[in-house]
């Protein structure tokens, strides 16, 4: 094994891209003097030369809060970053770059094709575990949805750590600090929309409202006045009180996919001499620095990598100040528990030396649960049409190509609407409100103009996308093998909780009860695919647990807790708990699952760990 040591180098690990970087495809292609900075992702390495200066980052990353971190600390021209990514660059990326063409993506080599093990309650199924293996992580491969949850979640996760720096309130300038909020591609008149108020204008990463309108648009807001108790307008559902019915809000900037790689790791950030990208490469363990002072707490700063299709030659780097974890929710606890931090037993079971016993480690996987609802349309003016007609898709590029426009700069959703079950419900007799309070949502409606598809392929559509996005149901993250180029076992424990099966349901009839409406009386035909069969309680538990599948929001493998708690994984700092030298910044940190896509609160995560860290070692 050969091995290497970088006393005045800090190293971020992270599954992040960049957009303009000097990229190496193998290690031996990289320099081998004068790296200042390794910033080790889970998809990527970032690499470049420069003098050596006072310490080296490491940041292995599941991409969004890894290139988050890698940009801040690089604000500081003396801190050097390198960045470790497994996985290609998100350059030139066609799927990734095009907003409609984002779901094709999944089952590619830009996505790590995990699968779960067989869900019981799913009348045990295998389901896909969509995950980015791209530089971006999730950002650059996910449905963009902006999403910060209620200020609920937030005021609980402060709760629950006893920290304020986490609450509500205190979060503010880290959404602002990220968000810069830009007009729609087609610049339409975004008043009654949205509420300025509640936005940064800027910050690095682009949010915006949908740049294409839908033949639906109208008779969505229409529901809105005549099923007004079930679902009021909501002006913006990103003001901490997301409940109701409101324009959805998406990161694209210009008809183009804004994710962590394209913003935070933009050209005029890559080429600061002091951030740097190594791609291909898998982190296989840290390890234990055996010249550590500090007797009651192991020093976890170096990092063991590889080739990702070689496997061999291992390779380590060790960092002078933090490593910091950013690989995502699987990714985290693959690595720590490939590193011998986690339950003792289960390492030792495996063959697996612990070295700190964090029994808590893969444990708590808390993933909402989805579900895809079509109805035919009376109507041939839907977004299906693109998915059967190869000359207009083609058409459709050509104009995204040339002007930025139509249906291809944004998804097939321009709205969302965000529910509670009645506070009477039967449920509430046996099952505590999973929910972080009264104005966070038991499940999300999205709307779509078309089924893309549908569920024979032919004809045209309106599909309800129904989530339970406050899941009481709980998994993990477990090793197959002592092998870390093992895929692990991923066991979300779907629908395992009564409430997550008896909420789903009720989302499934709220959906009908939109349709209802009077508005949609000469546009919806009926019922297509399984749900035309679902018609008793019996039967619609019977459609749901055939077709129900993970939306990709999964959280909560190395949670937060109180700094002397005895459960947890990290602290509210987000140093890994028993340790010293090592952080963790991602999804995995979050206690639960915020309701809503996580993908802006990974970012909020991200931002305020950059202040802590920055405030450690007095970084500029």
């Amino acid at each position: 094994m050969r091995s290497w040591s970088y006393s005045t180098i800090c190293i971020l690990f992270s599954v992040i891209q960049t957009s303009l970087a000097a990229l190496y495809d193998h290690y031996e292609d990289l320099p081998t003097i004068d790296f200042d900075f390794i910033v080790i992702g889970g998809e990527y390495f970032l690499c470049c030369r420069q003098s050596l200066v006072p310490f080296f980052r490491i940041l292995f990353s599941g991409g969004t809060a890894g290139n988050v971190i890698a940009n801040r600390l690089t604000e500081d021209s003396t801190v050097n970053v390198l960045v470790l990514e497994s996985g290609p660059s998100n350059l030139h990326v066609l799927n990734s770059i095009v907003p409609f063409f984002a779901f094709s993506l999944e089952h590619t080599i830009y996505d790590w094709n995990f699968t779960t093990t067989p869900q019981s309650s799913l009348d045990g199924r295998i389901v896909p575990f969509p995950k980015g293996h791209i530089l971006g992580g999730c950002s650059s491969i996910n449905g963009m949805i902006y999403t910060r949850g209620s200020s609920s979640d937030f005021n609980r996760f402060a709760k629950v750590t006893g920290d304020e720096g986490w609450s509500w309130n205190n979060i503010q300038k880290y959404i602002r600090k990220n968000e810069r909020w830009t007009a729609p591609a087609d610049n339409h008149n975004t008043a009654g929309q949205f509420d300025p108020a509640v936005h940064g204008f800027n910050g690095i990463n682009a949010v915006s409202l949908s740049g294409f309108s839908h033949s639906t648009d109208s008779r969505i807001i229409q529901t809105t006045s005549e099923l007004p108790e079930e679902f009021p307008f909501n002006l913006d559902m990103n003001s901490g009180n997301p409940l109701g019915l409101g324009w959805i809000q998406l990161t694209i900037d210009d008809g183009k996919r804004s994710s962590s790689a394209t913003s935070y790791l933009a050209s005029k950030f890559i080429k600061r001499p002091n951030l740097h990208v190594l791609l291909h490469t898998r982190v296989t363990r840290l390890l234990e620095t055996s010249n550590s002072t500090d007797i009651e707490k192991p020093l976890i700063n170096t990092v063991e990598f590889a080739d990702e299709s070689k496997r061999e030659p291992r390779i380590t780097l060790a960092a002078s100040k933090e490593v910091i974890l950013s690989a995502g929710v699987v990714g985290t606890p693959r690595i720590l528990l490939n590193s011998g931090i986690g339950d003792p037993q289960d390492l030792r079971e495996l063959g697996i030396n612990p070295i700190v016993s964090l029994p808590d480690v893969g444990k708590n996987l808390s993933d909402q649960v989805a579900l895809s609802n079509n109805w035919f349309v009376n109507s041939n003016n839907t977004l299906d049409n693109i998915s059967t007609n190869a000359t207009l898709r083609s058409e459709l590029l050509e104009d995204w190509e040339k002007h930025k426009s139509g249906p291809l700069v944004s998804i097939a959703s321009t709205h969302i609407a965000w529910s509670r079950l009645p506070s009477n419900s039967s449920i509430f007799d046996v099952i505590d409100d999973p929910a972080s309070g009264e104005n966070s949502p038991h499940y999300e409606l999205g709307f779509e103009d078309g089924a893309l598809g549908g569920p024979s392929g032919t004809g045209n559509f309106i599909n309800i996308a129904t989530i339970v996005v406050s899941p009481a149901s709980r998994g993990t993250i477990k090793l197959h093998s002592s092998d870390p180029f093992d895929p692990p076992l991923i066991d979300p424990g779907y629908l395992t909780s009564e409430f997550d099966i008896f909420a789903m349901r009720e989302a499934v009839q709220s959906a009908r009860r939109f349709l209802a409406a009077p508005v949609w009386k000469d546009y919806v035909i009926g019922p297509a695919g399984g749900l035309a069969n679902a018609t008793t309680d019996d039967l619609l538990d019977k459609y749901i647990r055939q077709n129900a599948g993970s939306p990709a929001h999964p959280v909560g493998t190395a949670a937060m807790s109180a700094q002397n708690a005895s459960f947890g994984v990290v602290d509210p700092d987000l140093q890994l708990k028993a340790v010293s030298g090592l952080r963790v910044v991602d999804a995995s940190v979050m206690p639960f699952i915020t309701a809503g896509h996580t993908q802006a609160p990974v970012y909020i995560i991200a931002e305020r760990a950059a202040d802590l860290i920055k405030e450690k070692w007095k970084i500029q």
